[in-house]
């Protein structure tokens, strides 16, 4: 009989333990996959929960090759942190038992899940856009490029809704706009020559038809033959030629976003609307700025840049 007994409490802790293994966290972070960016913005975005108090076991981190487990669930007062496209995706098509909080997507991929999902932005699901806003990009250019007057653009079918927002900001900064793509038709090299030739400085607006592994080199080669600079989106554009790049790396984003999910977890809720984010790097290339006689500094330039934004 006692060893009945025993047996059976053991049986109760094994199955408490289970319980445990899989009860509720209060932060589930799931990543698209298992590259870098996802690992690095993960770890980060753990860290600073942990410096926050958060205890390691109320924080689960997964793939999203793990999704649906059963090891995803989190508490009706916690959140889950979506890395990337996918994963976002995911949890748009799933009812979730608490709000989601997208981060390291682009708004183009954010708007398309919520069409295919129906949703809408709100408290409940929202993101951190990847992308840098419209005017800190040209409140950037007029800090490094003060003399820089006319614009040249190719627009692609992820980018084209940007140009209403661009031609207003555009306007009202000074810029002459030089554009190619509106139209829906667009031969990127010879739109491109056509742009540059009469164009102070190329805006590079991610958008996987226009910019991509295939294209890119030989854009930027174009644009320095042409002694055009081009302000890109990303410290990798800049490593391949681009003078200048405004972006946010996982770090930032991850930092954004534990303040975010640190609100949550004590009973605020997320920003109803999608956010951009809130801290920033400038990429210069060295090579490029001295073949255009140019004398720049990425950490001044971003300095300038959080004053004029009065951020902290």
């Amino acid at each position: 009989m006692l060893r009945r007994l025993r047996f059976l409490w053991l049986s109760a802790l094994l199955c408490l333990a289970g319980g445990l293994a899989h009860a509720q966290a209060k932060v589930v972070i799931v990543a698209s996959d298992s590259s870098a960016t996802y690992v690095q913005a993960a770890e980060v975005l753990t860290l600073e929960l942990r410096r926050k108090g958060v205890e390691d076991a109320d924080i689960r981190r997964m793939d999203l090759s793990e999704w649906g487990t059963g090891a995803e669930h989190v508490s009706a007062s916690g959140i889950y942190v979506a890395l990337g496209t996918a994963a976002t995706q995911a949890m748009a098509l799933n009812s979730m038992s608490a709000p989601v909080l997208a981060i390291l997507i682009p708004r183009a991929s954010f708007d398309r899940v919520l069409r295919a999902s129906g949703r809408k932005a709100s408290a409940d699901f929202t993101a951190i856009y990847l992308d840098q806003p419209l005017q800190r990009q040209l409140t950037m250019i007029r800090l490094a490029l003060p003399q820089a007057k006319r614009m040249g653009v190719l627009w692609g079918p992820d980018s084209r809704y940007k140009a209403p927002l661009l031609h207003s900001l555009a306007a009202a900064n000074g810029f002459l706009l030089n554009e190619a793509g509106l139209a829906g038709e667009l031969d990127v090299y010879t739109d491109l020559k056509q742009v540059l030739g009469d164009s102070d400085l190329f805006l590079a607006l991610a958008d996987p038809q226009v910019f991509n592994t295939s294209s890119i080199q030989n854009i930027l080669l174009t644009t320095i033959r042409a002694q055009v600079p081009v302000v890109a989106f990303s410290p990798a554009y800049v490593r391949a030629g681009a003078l200048l790049a405004l972006y946010a790396t996982p770090e930032q984003v991850a930092r954004q976003s534990a303040t975010l999910v640190w609100a949550v977890l004590h009973g605020r809720p997320l920003p109803h609307g999608t956010m951009e984010t809130d801290d920033f790097e400038v990429g210069v290339n060295a090579n490029v700025a001295r073949v255009l006689n140019l004398t720049l500094d990425g950490n001044a330039i971003r300095s300038a840049l959080r004053r004029v934004e009065k951020l902290p």
